[in-house]
């Protein structure tokens, strides 16, 4: 199921593309925490600051064809599969009790790794359900047959969730929100640049390639896919833009069920939400106007168009669980074309990718139990506490706000729920049986139901605050809105994020400006607009919001004039949430840092002083390789800015990484003072 617009703010995609392959250790870095081979020295760090501090790292680590971006946290990533790697085949390769976690591990896995049996199989595992499609003969079956492919995990024309209700932070709320459209987000389909009308292209010819593999004749494959194109062109002219999808206000329509049932008269919600087995009286219809144009498509397409669309959405989603051949063809234009690579990962890696996403936290628990230690935890508390200490102290500072928003912002800073590592209860996964005697494409269908099921069944009940919207083993962080929370998983808290042997400058600098990116979600142009109980409520004075929005401007405008690309330009305001993330944690890391370390001897290393470290240490984070292919796609679906442009975008806008590099108004990374971002 795809999370909702504001569910949690991630310091990179919660979907990665692209996993890497492993990479040998470096030399250690000792207590200073730096490798001085992962810089560039013949690099002036005043003309490219991401060159120098990176660019020994990038020449060594060249792309290959496995992976369109590679970078830290993929390498991390990559580290924690091959760790996970183990654990999971001494699993498989054992005699497991039916019916317990270890056995629907073991069998989920040697299922994905079949590839004799899912050859074998070829498209047939998939015939019953679009047979179940051509048994359709009235339009009126589609409000049983939309959600039945909903709990299966597939979104024909829309998608539904059950989350917290942003104006009673406490409740879920069963939603709508708009979807359908296979290549996810809309300018794909509106935009006529060259590289937009390429992708389009390809994508026409992969969807007649696939409908042939599925035994459809040549014009008739044509023929669906001038279906599928023509109505997921309708879905997306209707659609939000990705700029727009960013204000909670435009996307949160509560209403009757009797509401929704006028809005979009051409399906029977009181049959779709009874085959979903959700009983509600109320709801949210994220954008009315996409789901006014589902109404409208399912009223003027032919049956014949939409069960075209329909038998589509089955094929495009059990691609990955077919046999080699589907998957091959599969890879062709999603990694292929859309992202530039040339290599499919090795099938070890996609079984334990499946093992993960259906049964995250269980594979969770076995790795948290061998990797992370207790220490780690404990440091990382003390890290947070000192973020917070920073933070509030920033606030009380501030002369833009005015006492009375202060005052506010510190109750929603001191509200912060902190989850570092795991979560304290595990989930219970009893309900999801795995069986081995069936095909996988059925038991991958099974772990869709089982999260599908799992988050319905919340759409009546109160907020769980302990729910974790990462697994333990997952190289991210995240700060969700409505439970006004910070969370720092297990798989994180490793080098080059946070290194036990290293000191403060380092740590502060890396994983302490993940800790303060995480918080600022909570004051950046979304998260500010979010009370300290998660409520989408204005605790602003109109005037201290007045001088946000303009000192937010300053970052959106900034980032708006970067060219990502020959022609290509950043978009600062679908960016600017996580632009100024970026920003308010490397102030308020700074900040904790220089606090924790006052009246205490600090010592150059490696020829850096700590400053110097510190700067290093966070710019080492966004280190990475990228495809042009990956550019162009990053730039039109992802919130967050380019590695590069984390960088070089965000210290010129930090008074004390000019002092402790010396640059001058000569550098071409120079900023007048006047002109950076002054908000935190």
């Amino acid at each position: 199921m795809n999370r909702k617009y504001l569910q949690v703010a991630a310091i990179i995609p919660l979907m990665m593309t692209g996993n890497a392959q492993a990479q040998p250790a470096a030399t250690p870095a000792g207590d200073a925490g730096i490798r001085i081979e992962n810089l560039d020295k013949t690099a002036d760090p005043a003309v490219d600051f991401y060159q120098y501090a990176c660019g020994g790292w990038m020449k060594t680590h060249p792309l290959t064809g496995e992976y369109s971006r590679f970078g830290s946290f993929d390498m991390l990533a990559e580290n924690n599969r091959e760790q996970l790697k183990s654990l999971i085949e001494e699993i498989a390769g054992r005699k497991n009790e039916p019916g317990t976690v270890a056995q629907k591990i073991g069998d989920l896995y040697n299922l994905a790794m079949d590839s004799t049996r899912r050859n074998a199989e070829g498209v047939a595992p998939l015939k019953p359900w679009l047979d179940r499609v051509g048994a359709i003969k009235d339009k009126r079956e589609l409000s049983t047959f939309l959600p039945e492919l909903m709990l299966i995990g597939i979104d024909p024309f829309f998608s539904v969730y059950v989350e917290a209700d942003v104006m009673d932070s406490k409740q879920n709320l069963f939603g709508t929100y708009q979807g359908g459209l296979s290549l996810g987000e809309r300018d794909y389909y509106l935009e006529n640049d060259e590289s937009t009308t390429k992708v389009r292209e390809a994508f026409k010819a992969h969807v007649v390639k696939m409908f042939e593999m599925f035994g459809y004749s040549k014009a008739d494959a044509r023929k669906r896919m001038e279906d599928v194109m023509r109505i997921e062109t309708r879905l997306a002219r209707s659609h939000f833009d990705k700029v727009k999808r960013r204000d909670p206000y435009a996307n949160y329509h509560k209403m009757p069920v009797s509401g929704l049932q006028k809005l979009v008269p051409n399906i029977d919600w009181t049959k779709f939400l009874a085959t979903l087995k959700v009983d509600i009286k109320e709801l949210s219809v994220s954008q009315e106007e996409p789901m006014k144009e589902v109404s409208k498509v399912i009223a003027a397409e032919p049956l014949s168009a939409i069960k075209s669309y329909l038998e589509w959405k089955l094929i495009d989603n059990a691609a990955s669980s077919l046999s080699d051949e589907v998957y091959a063809l599969n890879f062709d234009f999603y990694g292929r074309v859309l992202s530039g690579k040339t290599e499919m990962q090795p099938r070890w890696k996609r079984a334990q990718g499946s093992v993960s996403g259906g049964l995250g936290e269980a594979v969770g628990e076995l790795y948290v139990a061998k990797y992370f230690p207790p220490a780690a935890k404990e440091r990382m508390v003390n890290l947070v506490h000192n973020l917070q200490k920073a933070y509030a102290a920033r606030i009380e500072k501030l002369d833009w706000m005015s006492a009375e928003t202060k005052q506010r912002a510190l109750e929603k800073l001191n509200a912060f729920y902190v989850k570092i590592g795991y979560p304290d209860k595990w989930k219970d996964y009893s309900p999801l049986e795995i069986k081995p005697e069936e095909t996988y494409l059925a038991n991958m269908d099974r772990v869709s139901r089982f999260a599908v099921r799992e988050m319905l069944d919340k759409a009546t009940k109160p907020v769980d605050r302990d729910k974790w919207y990462m697994t333990p083993q997952t190289v991210n962080a995240y700060y969700n809105p409505t439970t006004n929370e910070i969370c720092f998983p297990a798989g994180i808290l490793q080098y080059p994020f946070f290194d036990m042997q290293a000191d403060d400058a380092f740590n502060y600098g890396a994983i302490g400006v993940v800790i303060g990116h995480e918080m600022t979600h909570g004051f950046d142009d979304q998260g500010r607009q979010f009370d300290k109980d998660g409520n989408l409520k204005n605790w602003w004075t109109e005037a201290d919001a007045k001088k946000f929005n303009e000192r937010a401007k300053v970052m959106s405008d900034f980032y708006d004039s970067i060219y990502v690309a020959p022609g290509v330009h950043a978009n600062g305001k679908f960016t600017l949430g996580e632009t100024l993330a970026d920003f308010g944690g490397l102030q308020i890391a700074y900040q904790a840092f220089k606090e924790a370390t006052a009246g205490q001897p600090q010592e150059d290393k490696l020829g850096f002083t700590p400053d110097q470290r510190f700067f290093l240490a966070y710019s080492f984070v966004w280190a990475g390789n990228i495809r042009d292919e990956e550019i162009l796609r990053r730039t039109k679906t992802d919130p967050h800015a380019l590695g590069k442009w984390r960088v070089n975008g965000e210290l010129p806008q930090i008074d004390a990484w000019y002092k402790a590099f010396g640059i001058t108004e000569s550098s071409p990374m120079f900023i007048p003072k006047e002109k950076r971002v002054t908000i935190w």
